[in-house]
């Protein structure tokens, strides 16, 4: 059934062809060597329906642009650098992994180890879709690596409005200064601005406050953000939680710029600063 799946969000996702590089003109330079993504859909928490769309979209990107091969697991088997038996890979294999996740996946502690150290001792890359950080409550270093922890969506799925916080990023700099977009934007906890840098966020002007469940006093609600973890890079937006969110080419390649800098194809920087003075 999950096969079916994901052959038909291939489907649907391959009528956006030419969508991706309209903006640019051009695709970008390949690597002699394609890189290797492993993309990690497991839910054990609360089911999205775009998990599927989303991957096949990351998926389908890597197909167009020649630059990376994509291997979509609906388990975490193969987060462990210990060798596997049955053709099955291992961390060591690939560049970067992604996790459009929930809940406490099956990882044990030795596989938990090795993720970390796969990104903050191997220079690998990490992006977070959407749930990442509603993933791994029970593991603390995980949110830390994310850069928190799901608190909440006061305003459920919304026309959101954005501010982008640094249009200089390869993920950000095809997007303008403030947009909108139809979406579910996780409010977190456990964030600091001292550890990420922060690309994205709501524009607290326009947001209705009265909403049950805010819990964030400095009105301070970051979308996607990046950082340095250890020698590896980490990348999470909340961006995703809807088809129509995924539809959107600047999304789209956020996304694929995302993956990009996380296979280390792009530079950005990933230093931490303040939140800007409005």
């Amino acid at each position: 059934m999950r096969f079916l799946r994901f052959l038909t969000a291939f489907s649907i996702v391959a009528g956006l062809s030419g969508l991706l590089f309209s903006q640019s003109g051009a695709q970008p330079a390949k690597p002699a060597k394609k890189k290797k993504v492993l993309c990690i859909g497991e839910v054990k928490g609360f089911q999205h329906d775009s998990v599927t769309y989303g991957l096949a979209t990351i998926w389908k990107m890597g197909q167009e642009s020649g630059l990376y091969d994509t291997y979509i697991r609906t388990d975490c088997q193969l987060v462990t650098k210990k060798k596997l038996t049955g053709n099955a890979k291992n961390l060591d294999y690939f560049d970067a992994v992604v996790f459009f996740t929930t809940g406490e996946l099956d990882m044990d502690e030795s596989q938990k180890a090795d993720l970390l150290s796969f990104i903050r001792d191997d220079g690998k890359g990490f992006v977070g879709v959407h749930t990442a950080p509603d993933t791994f409550y029970k593991w603390p270093a995980w949110g830390d690596m994310v850069g928190g922890y799901f608190d909440g969506h006061p305003w459920n799925t919304f026309q959101a409005p954005i501010i982008v916080e640094d249009q200089n990023t390869p993920m950000t700099k095809h997007f303008p200064k403030e947009f909108t977009v139809l979406d579910e934007i996780y409010q977190v906890r456990d964030f600091s601005r001292e550890k990420v840098r922060v690309l994205m966020r709501l524009d607290e002007t326009k947001l209705d406050m009265t909403k049950k469940g805010i819990k964030r006093t400095d009105k301070d609600f970051a979308v996607t953000w990046i950082r340095n973890y250890g020698k590896g890079r980490v990348f999470y937006s909340s961006l995703g939680h809807t088809i129509e969110s995924w539809d959107r080419p600047d999304v789209q390649k956020m996304y694929l710029e995302a993956v990009k800098w996380a296979i280390g194809l792009t530079q950005a920087d990933a230093t931490p600063r303040p939140r800007p003075v409005p």
